[in-house]
């Protein structure tokens, strides 16, 4: 029986000016993950920067997309095809603004919401049953654009609450790749 491989994509912008926002939080988790299991994300392969972590025994691709964010799915169906991957389980991590600062949720499958990435990665691979993690960020400000928002730094007040929200996500990681993802959605949902 072959072994089962996850493709891990947490999604985000490259470059030092995006590290500390709220669209960067699919990306704070993977780092999360890579310290936590030893695996430096430091390749770049399908455009994007990846490493091969072992959770639980699995093979995990971890994999931040080089691409931004609106281009995220081009290189996610390209680590897919690559390795051999089904969608069932290529899991994906990003911000949310209809969920509040410190909330994470895990589903199945799901649309789009006003998310580009996860468009991208609708239109990319044709079909919308991959599950995935979506980190609450809030929503904008009043008198905020919505882009403007997303790519402003974690406000200090909030920090403490996300990052915790980040570590939650990673926590989720490892039990649906250990055990499953009903088990994550039981215990590591908040």
């Amino acid at each position: 029986m072959a072994e089962t491989k996850w493709l891990i994509a947490g999604l985000g912008n490259p470059g030092r000016k995006y590290e500390q926002t709220w669209h960067n939080s699919g990306y704070q988790v993977i780092d999360l993950l890579s310290q936590r299991h030893q695996a430096p994300v430091d390749r770049i392969r399908y455009r994007s920067l990846t490493a091969t972590a072992r959770i639980g025994g699995t093979s995990c691709l971890l994999l931040k997309p080089l691409t931004y964010m609106n281009l995220s799915g081009e290189a996610i169906r390209e680590a897919l095809r690559y390795n051999e991957i089904e969608a069932d389980h290529c899991l994906v991590i990003y911000d949310d603004i209809d969920l509040p600062v410190g909330k994470i949720r895990i589903r199945r499958s799901g649309g789009t919401g006003t998310h580009n990435g996860m468009r991208s990665i609708l239109d990319a691979l044709q079909h919308t049953d991959f599950p995935r993690i979506r980190i609450g960020i809030g929503p904008k400000p009043e008198r905020w654009d919505l882009a403007d928002y997303v790519l402003s730094h974690v406000a200090p007040d909030m920090e403490v609450t996300w990052r915790e929200s980040l570590v939650r996500a990673a926590d989720a990681v490892d039990t649906i790749v250990k055990e499953s993802l009903d088990a994550a959605i039981s215990r590591c949902q908040a």
